[in-house]
C-alpha cells in the first residue's frame, strides 16, 4: 500500500528578520484545539542572538523562546506574534535568582531560566498543559558547536553550584506548565503560564521527547498518570541494559512525582529499523483511537546523512501493566522532500513533529522543518490508522 494519506505540506512560519528572539531560527511547534472556541493555537521556538546576557570572554547566547500563533480556519492560515515570545526564559545569572514561583506559589527551581524548548500541548482532566525541554543556562550557537555550556557562569562546574547536572552539564530537564487559553489568545501571555513541576530528574542525564497521555491510565488496577520521555543514555536509569535511545514509559499517582518514578521505568519501544539505527522518541501526545488503543507520532534518526524520519505506533491498553505497542509501522511516513524542508545551516535532515490534533476526517501535524521552519502537513485520519494496523508489533506486514 502506497503512502498517500499526506494530502497537504504547507510552509507556516520562518525567522522573522527585525524580530530579536526570532530572527535566527523558527521551528518545532505544538498545536491545539480549543474546544471552546475552534480556534487552533500554536506554541513554537525560536531563537536569536541576545547580547545583553554575554557573559564576558563566552560566546553570544541564543536563548530559546516560545512564541504564538493561532488559526481561525482549521489550520488553514495563521496569524503570528512576532513582537514579544509568549514564554521566555528568565536568564539569571546569580545562584541566587534561579528560582521560580509554581503554581502553588512555592519557591523552586527554575529548570526553565535559560531556554525553553520543543512544546508539547494537551489537556488533561480538563486542563491545557505544555510540557517543554529546558535548560538551565542558555545554549551558545549550537548549530555550529554543540557544547551546552558554552554560555554558562563559571560556578556551574566549581562545589558552588547546588543544582547538580542541570547546572554543570546544562543538560535537559523537562517541564510542565498549566496553560490559560483564553489569555493567550488575547496576548496576556504574562499569565498564561503557570509553573508547575519538573518530568524529568537530571541526575539521570540529558532527556528529551517527554509527553503525556491526555487521560489517566489504569496501571495494574490503578488509575495512574503515565509519560514516555527518551533519555539519552538508556543505561543510566537502574536495571535497564539498552544502549541506544528509546522510548521510556512511566506511571504515578501525581504530576509532581513523575520525575522520581525510577522505579517504574520501562523500556517501551527500542530502534528496530534502519532509520531508527541512532536513535528513536516520542513526538507528540498520543490520540486515543478506540476503547483500548492509542495512536503515537515517534521520530527515528539514522544518521547525519538519512537524518529524522516521523512514523507512527498503536500501543494497547493492558489489564496488567503498562500499554504495549500491537502495531509499528516500519516505513518512513514522513520525512524532508519539499525545498523548503530541506538542511541549510543544520546539515542533517530533519522533519521534526511537535503538534498532532484530529480534525473532522483530517489529522493535523505540525513540525519542525530543516530546524530553522515550521511546517503543517494534513493526513486522512482513518486512511493512515488503517494504515499503521497493517504491520505487527514488529514492524511486518500483517
Amino acid at each position: 500500500m502506497a503512502i498517500n494519506f499526506i494530502h497537504s505540506r504547507t510552509l507556516v512560519l520562518e525567522p522573522q528578520k527585525g524580530s530579536p528572539w526570532a530572527d535566527e531560527m523558527v521551528l518545532n511547534p505544538a498545536v491545539i484545539e480549543d474546544p471552546k472556541t475552534g480556534r487552533i493555537h500554536m506554541l513554537f521556538r525560536a531563537t536569536g542572538p541576545w547580547p545583553q546576557k554575554q557573559i564576558p570572554g563566552r560566546p553570544m547566547p541564543y536563548p530559546i523562546f516560545l512564541g504564538y500563533a493561532c488559526s481561525k480556519d482549521q489550520g488553514r492560515t495563521w496569524t503570528t506574534d512576532f513582537s514579544r515570545p509568549a514564554l521566555a526564559p528568565a536568564l539569571a545569572y546569580e545562584i541566587k535568582d534561579v528560582t521560580i514561583r509554581n503554581c502553588d506559589n512555592e519557591t523552586v527551581t527554575n529548570h526553565a531560566n535559560g531556554c525553553i524548548e520543543d512544546p508539547r500541548l494537551f489537556f488533561l482532566e480538563g486542563q491545557c498543559y505544555v510540557i517543554v525541554a529546558c535548560r538551565l543556562m542558555p545554549p551558545g550557537p549550537y548549530w555550529i558547536h554543540d557544547e551546552p555550556s558554552q554560555c554558562a557562569p563559571s560556578w556551574i562546574k566549581t562545589a558552588e553550584n547546588p543544582f547538580g547536572k542541570a547546572a554543570s552539564e546544562n543538560v535537559t530537564v523537562n517541564v510542565l506548565y498549566k496553560v490559560d487559553l483564553e489569555r493567550l489568545a488575547h496576548g496576556e501571555y504574562e499569565n498564561a503560564f503557570h509553573y508547575v513541576i519538573h518530568l524529568t530528574d537530571p541526575q539521570y542525564g540529558e532527556d528529551r521527547d517527554v509527553v503525556l497521555f491526555p487521560e489517566k491510565l489504569a496501571i495494574n488496577g490503578r488509575k495512574q498518570y503515565v509519560s514516555l520521555h527518551r533519555p539519552f543514555v538508556p543505561a543510566n536509569y537502574p536495571g535497564v541494559s539498552e544502549k541506544l535511545p528509546s522510548i521510556f514509559v512511566c506511571a504515578s499517582d501525581s504530576l509532581k512525582t513523575l520525575w522520581n518514578e525510577t522505579k517504574s521505568q520501562t523500556v517501551v519501544a527500542s530502534p528496530m529499523f534502519p532509520w531508527e539505527g541512532d536513535r528513536i522518541g516520542a513526538s507528540t501526545p498520543p490520540i486515543r483511537i478506540s476503547d483500548k488503543e492509542w495512536l503515537l507520532c515517534y521520530h527515528g534518526k539514522q544518521d547525519a546523512v538519512v537524518g529524522y524520519t516521523q512514523s507512527f505506533m498503536i500501543l494497547e491498553e493492558q489489564a496488567q501493566g503498562f500499554p504495549r505497542i500491537t502495531h509499528r509501522c516500519s516505513e518512513r511516513v514522513m520525512f524532508a522532500q519539499d525545498p523548503w524542508e530541506m538542511p541549510h545551516k543544520f546539515k542533517t535532515p530533519c522533519v521534526f513533529a511537535t503538534g498532532l490534533i484530529r480534525l473532522g476526517d483530517d489529522l493535523l501535524i505540525s513540525y519542525g522543518a530543516a530546524d530553522e521552519r515550521v511546517g503543517v502537513a494534513r493526513m486522512r485520519y482513518r486512511e493512515l490508522v488503517d494504515f499503521v494496523r497493517t504491520f505487527d508489533a514488529q514492524g511486518s506486514k500483517q
